[in-house]
């Protein structure tokens, strides 16, 4: 086999990088995991009711003191926060979010919002603070907002293929380049590369091998830190 003839060191590299992506490449898409924090029931049922409907798969928490914990073992990465008065509670809970896991997106969610709150809540990089009673339209809105520019992605081949695109063209291009002069070089189409670099289209270890050989890098560069 072809895989045999690669150095042994090369191969272990390899099998390491692909051991954690394995969960990316099998799993396929991956549902949004929603903490959602709020003492009042019927809000925490409200919200779950909600979003779980969306797609998403959502744990709800109403005891504050709780919720730190919780974030702590990293299954989320959004949290819809109630930060009514006492405010001072609410926004003290949410730096202590953030200092336990300072990625995960929060929006935050009042039923007395003040300018003086919103603005301490988005200092402490609340993504948004949004009025009680909750418009489901608004809040499924916030939650789409937040998917596109905090890369909460739900398609993680997809994710996969992107990145994987956009370091081959930066190599590509850093080496000065065509899409032509790289198809010569490998064998490969210019259609082929070109939907790689775009995401559309996940390159084969084959491919991959070639792509690298040409541009003078370790196969594990294009998906190495993933």
């Amino acid at each position: 086999m072809v895989w045999r003839r690669f150095p042994e060191r090369f191969r272990v590299a390899v099998r390491h990088s692909f051991t954690r992506m394995k969960g990316i490449l099998m799993g396929g898409k991956q549902r949004l995991n929603v903490l959602v924090v709020d003492q009042d029931e019927a809000t925490n049922l409200e919200l779950k009711d909600l979003l779980t409907a969306e797609g998403y798969q959502v744990h709800a928490v109403s005891d504050p003191t709780q919720v730190v914990e919780e974030v702590k073992r990293g299954r989320f990465q959004l949290a819809m926060l109630d930060v009514s008065p006492p405010a001072d509670r609410g926004v003290e809970l949410l730096e202590r979010v953030h200092a336990a896991d300072s990625d995960l997106c929060v929006i935050c969610m009042t039923a007395l919002p003040t300018v003086e709150v919103a603005v301490r809540a988005l200092k402490r990089h609340a993504f948004d603070y949004i009025q009680k009673p909750l418009m489901p339209e608004e809040v499924k809105a916030v939650i789409q907002a937040a998917i596109r520019e905090k890369g909460l992605l739900a398609d993680l081949e997809g994710r996969l293929n992107l990145e994987v695109g956009r370091r081959l063209r930066e190599r590509r291009t850093g080496s000065g380049l065509t899409l032509k002069q790289l198809a010569n070089r490998t064998g490969l189409s210019v259609s082929l590369i070109s939907q790689i670099e775009l995401g559309k289209s996940a390159a084969s270890m084959s491919t991959l091998h070639k792509l690298a050989t040409a541009l003078q890098v370790k196969m594990t560069y294009f998906f190495e830190t993933i």
